[in-house]
């Protein structure tokens, strides 16, 4: 796959300032300036993030409603049901709010709709249950900011809502007691970008400080925060880089036994970082909702037996072994499908639609075909319950929500934001669906944007690769959207006569540059058809990530290598 190498823009007045008062590498004050951070105050909470930056939980609009009509429902012994989504974020939410309460009070309990039965967001089937069961407050999260009917039903029939949501509200909003959200234009609170587990547990922030809880009770679910913020891709700035930071701490320190268990399971041995909790924790999480039940994943989590946890996790843990299986297979036999078809290989997206495939990874399958296959907006789509339902995804750039919108027409339903969607329709308008989103693609999309783009922080020298260097960049974590891990890119360098090939696969570099004699060795997974560029012995440039590697039982730098070409 060809790949296209952008670098970002400098701002040296503003990096030599931050120099000034730093006194590190200027490579390392441009990264901070890069990420919008121009001062020696703004760069010490960078990198030593405390609770105490945290901000006040009572500056979110109706957190002194949301407070009240919780503690007028302990005042009159009500029903209390904890409500969310089957996701991660939803389910780490629930399981703090309602863990949390529960220590406080015993006439609680927690709804996780049905992925497939239900669907996402508040369902009629979830009131239903409450209205049958009589609870009289529901505490929505991560989702609600849109159920204007059913929460208008709920109301009608006696149970009111406290929503906690962090997606955009429409100009009409529910009519519910209390709705913490930061993006409501008329929220004053400073930080807009929490998940929606954050929210939840700035609520319980609140509550504890109302009733004189102690701080402890609360930071108790900081691992479950730092999962929900890892796995909904939220910004890794402000809030959300504090509450990470504390909760990994935690996460490596003294996790709740559901998170040991299903660290136990995934074998990892180092120190978890953001990225561990994406590709380790999250996937296991998700699974239970998408091959059968979330309501595991809130049991896991507030379970405090690590015997029982462990029962729980292993049944997780094998959930998200079907679930790799499935999808493996259903990327195989949709790679089959494109690679057979010549007439779909030179269009602007792909749509593929098989009846049999697994509802619960069509957007998994949508997102490898993206990263390995072929690079444009991406649908899968297959057979539930007599509809056509699927995932779409998108490249960086393209707004495939928008592109869905202009399909309508031949839509049942449809949802999302600019880079992931999901759509039903009936099994008859699928061929037509298939035609008219490729044209809107075909015409509306920058053909660039169908190349890949790797988005470089900063040229540098290898000489400036040193242990001091990577202690500083190291300190970058957590990393996440808006503070991503730095590329770097070397121009000019030869093979010192050491690289390889490994399996037939990846390169194993080593590589010099100028007159130094001194290489630094790299990994490159999967590039070995770029392996002539290497041993032709002509100069090449290479874009990397630095990373270290552990070798008979030293730590040495290497460089983990993205894309090379020959330079210029």
């Amino acid at each position: 796959m060809q790949k296209r190498w952008t670098v970002r823009s400098y701002q040296p007045k503003q990096e030599a300032l931050l120099q000034s008062s730093l006194r590190i590498h200027p490579l390392l004050c441009r990264l901070l300036v890069q990420r919008g951070l121009h001062t020696y105050d703004e760069s010490r909470l960078f990198f030593r993030p405390t609770l105490a930056d945290l901000h006040d939980p009572w500056l979110m609009k109706d957190m002194d409603k949301a407070v009240s009509r919780i503690e007028q429902a302990f005042f009159r012994h009500e029903k209390i049901l904890v409500f969310g989504d089957y996701d991660v974020d939803g389910t780490t939410a629930v399981a703090t709010v309602y863990d949390f309460l529960h220590s406080l009070y015993n006439n609680i309990e927690f709804y996780i709709p049905h992925r497939y039965k239900e669907g996402y967001g508040i369902s009629q089937q979830g009131i239903e249950y409450a209205r049958d069961n009589e609870f009289t407050l529901v505490i929505a999260l991560d989702c609600g900011i849109k159920a204007i009917d059913q929460i208008t039903w709920a109301a009608g029939n006696g149970i009111d809502f406290v929503i906690c949501d962090h997606h955009l509200p429409d100009a009409i909003l529910p009519p519910a007691v209390a709705i913490l959200n930061p993006k409501q234009y008329d929220c004053p609170y400073p930080y807009k970008e929490l998940s929606g587990c954050g929210i939840g547990y700035k609520l319980i922030s609140a509550f504890a400080q109302k009733r004189g809880v102690p701080d402890e009770k609360v930071h108790k679910y900081l691992d479950l925060v730092a999962t929900s913020i890892a796995a909904d891709i939220v910004p890794m700035t402000g809030e959300n880089r504090v509450l990470a930071f504390h909760g990994l701490k935690k996460v490596n320190s003294s996790p709740l036994p559901g998170i040991q268990a299903l660290i136990e399971l995934s074998g990892l041995k180092e120190q978890l970082t953001i990225s561990n909790l994406v590709f380790v924790i999250a996937p296991r999480v998700n699974a239970a909702g998408r091959m059968d039940d979330a309501r595991k994943a809130v049991n896991l989590f507030v379970e405090t037996d690590k015997d029982k946890a462990m029962e729980i996790a292993k049944v997780l843990h094998a959930d998200n072994f079907d679930r790799k299986e499935i999808d493996g297979n259903i990327t195989k036999e949709a790679v089959e499908l494109l690679q057979n078809d010549l007439t779909l290989q030179d269009k602007k997206s792909t749509v593929l639609y098989k009846p049999d495939w697994h509802k619960g990874v069509v957007g998994i399958v949508a997102s490898r075909l993206i990263d390995k296959y072929y690079y444009r907006p991406t649908i899968i789509l297959t057979l539930s319950n007599d509809k056509v339902a699927g995932s779409a995804r998108s490249v960086t750039g393209f707004n495939v929500y928008e592109a869905i919108h202009q399909c309508k027409e031949l839509l049942e339903n449809y949802g999302g934001h600019f880079y992931a969607a999901g759509m039903t329709l009936k099994p008859e308008n699928v061929a037509a669906f298939q035609k008219k989103f490729e044209e809107v693609v075909a015409t509306t999309i920058d053909p660039e944007l169908l190349v890949p783009e790797i988005v470089i922080d900063t040229e540098i020298q290898l000489k400036d690769i040193t242990p001091a260097f990577f202690n500083i960049l190291r300190q970058f974590e957590p990393l996440g959207p808006e503070n991503l891990r730095p590329v770097f890119l070397v121009r000019n360098v030869t093979d010192s006569g050491y690289s390889r090939l490994v399996k037939d696969e990846h390169i194993k570099f080593s590589v010099k540059q100028g007159k130094s004699p001194n290489a630094l060795t790299g990994i490159g997974f999967y590039m070995s058809e770029k392996f002539h560029i290497v041993s032709s012995k002509q100069p090449f440039d290479m874009a990397f990530t630095i990373d270290e590697n552990e070798w008979n039982g030293k730590m040495n730098l290497q460089l983990k290598v993205i894309d090379i070409r020959a330079h210029h």
